[in-house]
C-alpha cells in the first residue's frame, strides 16, 4: 500500500503538466480511493486472485487494457507480473518503461561489510524518471497538495467534533523489526493523553491489531481507535484532515504524506537513505535508533532481515524523544 500511495504525488504532478493525457492506473480494487481527486484518471482493477491470476489471466488482462487504447506503459512496480505484462505489450508494439529500483546501490547500502552509507535517489524520483523516459518530464518541485476534503457524517460521528489537535498514530508495520515496542508506544500515548492537547486516532488493520487498539482506546479519554470503524475511503479523508501523523516506516506514513500532513516516522533496521522517506517530509521528522550502537543499519530495505543482536533496535528510541518531537511539531 505504501508503494501505491507514493505514486500519488507523481501522478498529480503529471496531471498538472499534461492535462490532456489520459491516465489509467492498474491496481487492486481496494486501492482505488487512494487516487480520488486526480482528474482525468481511471483506475482499472487487477483481479490477480481471480480472473487475472497466472500467465493466462495476465494475457487476458493485457487484452482488456489494449482495448482502452493505451499508447505507453509506465511500470512503477517491476515485479514478475508486470514483467509478464511487458512481454504481452511488446508483442503489440506498446512501449513500456520500467522503474530502475537501484538494486545494486541498495545492496551496497544494506551490506554489513564495506557499507556504502549514503542517501540514495528517492522512490518518488525513481517513479518520476519512468515518466521522463516515456517523454513526459516531471518536476516534483512543482507538486501541489490538494485542499482538505470535507468530513463525512461517519467521520464526524467518530471524531465527536473534537476541537483539539488531531494526531494520527499508526503503530504497526509489515515486519516486527519496524514496529516500535508496544509498551513504549503506550507510554507515549499515556503522556500525551495527560497533556490533554490532542485527539489521538489509532490506525491499523487485522483482528489482532484491532484488539490491541481497542484495548488502548478503552484506557484513555483522548484516544479513538479508527480500525474497522470507517470505510477505507473515509479513513483516507480522516488522514487527510489530521494535524500530524506518527507512524512507523510503513504505508500509513505515505498515506498521510500524500495529503501534505506533517508525518513523524520511527525507524528500526531500515533507514531513510534507502529512498522511502515520506513525500515532502524533512529528514528531521525521521526519528532514528542509536546508529552508533547498531552500525549495520540499514540491514535491509524492507525490514525483513534482522542480524543477531538487532532485535531490540527500536528500544533505543525513548518515549520522551517521541513526545518531544510531537510537541515541537
Amino acid at each position: 500500500m505504501g508503494d501505491v500511495a507514493m505514486t500519488v504525488p507523481i501522478l498529480r504532478t503529471f496531471r498538472a503538466a499534461y492535462p490532456n493525457v489520459k491516465i489509467t492506473v492498474l491496481t487492486r480494487k481496494f486501492f482505488e480511493p487512494i487516487f480520488s481527486g486526480i482528474e482525468n484518471l481511471e483506475v482499472y482493477h487487477a483481479d490477480v486472485d481471480g480472473k487475472h491470476k497466472g500467465i493466462f489471466g495476465l494475457s487476458k488482462l493485457s487484452k482488456e487494457l489494449r482495448r482502452l487504447g493505451i499508447t505507453a506503459v509506465a511500470d512503477l512496480h517491476n515485479v514478475l507480473r508486470s514483467n509478464i505484462l511487458k512481454k504481452f505489450f511488446a508483442l503489440r508494439g506498446i512501449k513500456v518503461v520500467q522503474i530502475n529500483k537501484g538494486r545494486a546501490e541498495k545492496k551496497a547500502l544494506t551490506r554489513s561489510v564495506n557499507k556504502n552509507f549514503k542517501q540514495l535517489k528517492t522512490t518518488h524520483q525513481r517513479y518520476a524518471d519512468v515518466f521522463t523516459s516515456l517523454g513526459y518530464s516531471i518536476d516534483l518541485e512543482k507538486h501541489a497538495f490538494p485542499e482538505k476534503t470535507p468530513l463525512t457524517s461517519e467521520i464526524l460521528k467518530l471524531t465527536e467534533n473534537s476541537t483539539k489537535k488531531w494526531l494520527g498514530i499508526a503503530p504497526f508495520a509489515q515486519y516486527e523489526s519496524k514496529v516500535y515496542p508496544l509498551e513504549l508506544m503506550v507510554k507515549v500515548i499515556e503522556q500525551l493523553d495527560q497533556e490533554d492537547a490532542y485527539e489521538m486516532f489509532l490506525f491499523g488493520g487485522g483482528k489482532k491489531e484491532k484488539d490491541i487498539l481497542n484495548n488502548i482506546d478503552s484506557k484513555y479519554k483522548n484516544v479513538i481507535n479508527v480500525a474497522g470503524k470507517l470505510s477505507f475511503k473515509d479513513e483516507l479523508k480522516l488522514i487527510g484532515n489530521l494535524d500530524a501523523m506518527l507512524s512507523m516506516d510503513s504505508g500509513n506514513a505515505h498515506l498521510a504524506a500524500m495529503y501534505g500532513v506533517p508525518t513523524l516516522t520511527l525507524w528500526g533496521v531500515t533507514h531513510p537513505f534507502a529512498g522511502f522517506m515520506p513525500f515532502g517530509q524533512p529528514m528531521e521528522y525521521a526519528i532514528l535508533p542509536n546508529l552508533a550502537k547498531y552500525d549495520q543499519i540499514p540491514t535491509s530495505i524492507y525490514g525483513n532481515k534482522v542480524p543477531a543482536g538487532y532485535e531490540k533496535v527500536m528500544h533505543t528510541i525513548k518515549p520522551e524523544t517521541v513526545i518531544e518531537a510531537i510537541n515541537k511539531l
